[in-house]
């Protein structure tokens, strides 16, 4: 099976892609897996190191040809506020969950959770279901990715 062994940025590789893997958040931070493409290409993903995939990056295969990583659609809400202190105010709120969230600006996007958007609602933010690409904003600390609650230490 042919490998693919490095990430080419979005933006840094160009030409058409040889194919394109669709991948959900959770299947974008990856180190080594079987793949397919949407056009029947089969490969190893086998890095040196799990690396969190973008929207556009590059899957640089052996033989030179790119597969080109594409965000899949997912559910997720989009939250917004009536003025910025108040996104601020909801933002700190998500964060004290450590909640995986999607920046972007005047408005704030979660995955799709009926307890954390009733508290949301109840905080007074607008909360809209949408179907989009979740690219949330990474760790603290140099890591590249949120991965819930479980840290090491309790609140209480």
């Amino acid at each position: 099976m042919i490998r693919a062994l490095s990430v080419s940025p979005a933006g840094s590789w160009s030409g058409a892609p040889a194919d394109t893997v669709v991948l959900d958040f959770d299947a974008r931070h990856r180190r080594r897996i079987a793949m397919a493409g949407r056009g029947g290409t089969f490969f190893l993903l086998d890095l040196p190191e799990a690396v969190a995939l973008k929207h556009g990056d590059g899957l640089l295969l052996e033989d030179g040809r790119v597969v080109a990583v594409e965000a899949e659609a997912e559910a997720l809400v989009e939250v917004s506020a009536q003025d910025a202190a108040h996104l601020v105010r909801i933002a700190w709120h998500l964060g004290n969950r450590h909640l995986p969230t999607q920046l972007l600006g005047d408005r704030l996007r979660i995955r799709r959770d009926h307890v954390i958007e009733a508290m949301l609602a109840g905080l007074g933010a607008i909360v809209t279901p949408v179907s989009a690409p979740f690219d949330p904003e990474g760790g603290a600390y140099g890591h590249g990715r949120v991965h819930g609650h479980d840290h090491g230490h309790h609140h209480g």
